[in-house]
């Protein structure tokens, strides 16, 4: 807890986040209230790579960070005088992105002598879950879901964590954006998919949902990606590539298929998960919780199993530094402070 002279009076963090492609940084007063949110993407340099180019990413995000950094401190009108700490997604990500947030968040800290708070890119997506809804009934199960990880974890608040289970191979959002590629849709993949699946007949064809065991709550989705490329180009992968004849249907409907087995396979485990732990809130958080067939199935879920759902606000499904900064209040009440020798990681 906050010292008693303390308690009363606002406090107000400039988070930042350059784990990938996305250079953001935002200021959040008492952990809800944005006064500021800024993103500046790379996403457009990477397209015709189909996917992030680690090296691209870290020169956008040098390019990017203190012109980011300025406006959002500049749309919530404070300086320096007003920020009460400094706080910066450090893991997990690309480690030569990290670097760049990681180097002026403590530079920032060191400068202004504010403390500098260690924030985990995963943690931060659940706490997006919470922006609107901060009071969260315990125990909760959080299913966090993006571009390169796919994780549940027992929550019993913003601080206190337990992962259940992790992708073994693909991360649900790798797979939209690998099968995407394979339909030759526009990168990113995720928006792609779903926009060619509202056209499409999600039964048309039954690609596999891999669940792994019964008593499992680990994720792979390498073997529906695969299924869909066999499915293209034949099981020996001689033939030709079917896309460029199929018609618009066609695609369509194997884009509907590919996302209603990812979102069977979310959803089965997250109901597991849940009913393992006995949870009441279920929260949804990452890139892939902006799906409306993932959002709608796990609201029908959580409806017939009478349990709450709490889902990141669109806005900040994807990455974003207001998650950041409203992880780091929990941690600036509860004192958890990070040194000046603070790394950047790739792992969690």
């Amino acid at each position: 807890m906050l010292p008693p002279l303390m308690a009363h009076r606002k406090v107000t963090i400039l988070g930042i986040e350059t784990s990938c492609d996305e250079t953001a940084a935002a200021v959040v007063s008492n952990g809800t209230e944005i006064r500021s949110s800024v993103v500046a993407s790379s996403a457009a340099l990477h397209e015709k790579y189909g996917g992030v180019v680690p090296e691209i990413a870290s020169r956008a995000q040098v390019e990017n960070i203190y012109p980011v950094i300025k406006e959002a401190l500049d749309e919530a009108a404070v300086g320096p005088q007003d920020i009460d700490a400094v706080a910066i997604a450090n893991q997990p990500g690309l480690t030569i992105a990290l670097v760049v947030g990681v180097t002026t968040a403590k530079t920032l800290a060191f400068m202004w002598e504010k403390p500098l708070i260690a924030i985990n890119h995963l943690h931060a997506h659940l706490q997006s879950a919470l922006l609107d809804e901060p009071e969260m009934v315990p125990p909760a199960v959080a299913l966090i879901v993006s571009g390169g990880h796919t994780s549940l974890y027992a929550c019993t608040s913003p601080l206190e964590l337990t992962r259940l289970g992790s992708t073994q191979d693909d991360a649900a959002g790798e797979a939209f954006d690998k099968v995407a590629s394979i339909l030759k849709l526009p990168y990113p993949g995720g928006p792609s998919i779903e926009k060619a699946a509202q056209n499409g007949n999600p039964k048309a064809h039954s690609f596999p949902r891999s669940m792994l065991g019964r008593d499992s709550l680990d994720f792979s989705f390498s073997g529906i990606k695969t299924a869909v490329l066999y499915h293209c180009r034949g099981q020996d992968m001689k033939g030709d590539d079917r896309v460029d004849a199929m018609s618009d249907r066609e695609i369509a409907d194997i884009a509907a298929s590919f996302q209603a087995a990812v979102v069977e396979v979310l959803v089965k485990k997250t109901q597991r998960a849940a009913d393992r732990m006995d949870a009441k809130t279920l929260l949804l958080g990452g890139g892939v919780a902006a799906n409306t067939a993932l959002r709608s199935a796990l609201q029908t879920m959580a409806n017939n199993t009478k349990r709450r759902l709490l889902v990141a606000p669109r806005p900040y499904c994807t990455d974003n530094a207001v998650m950041v900064a409203s992880l780091a209040y929990h941690k600036y009440r509860a004192g958890l402070f990070a040194e000046m020798t603070l790394e950047p990681s790739a792992s969690a």
